[in-house]
């Protein structure tokens, strides 16, 4: 897997992904939509932490900056 996310990408994800912690366990946010909110969230820092997002590559995006030689 190349990377194809920069810092700041993975960083709003990671935030991201603890709002959305922090409305369901707190019970601001319930059922279905706090489920899919909570797995939403676990999607986001996996991919975060992998630097890799796989809806990036087939739509061809990369917010990894460039290194230049």
């Amino acid at each position: 897997m190349k990377k194809n996310m920069g810092n700041v990408d993975r960083v709003i994800r990671v935030i991201l992904a603890v709002i959305f912690g922090v409305l369901y366990f707190t019970g601001t946010v319930s059922g279905t939509l706090g489920l899919v909110l909570v797995i939403l969230g676990a999607v986001f820092v996996l991919t975060s932490l992998v630097s890799f997002c796989p809806l990036y590559a087939i739509v061809g995006i990369s917010t990894c900056p460039t290194k230049t030689a």
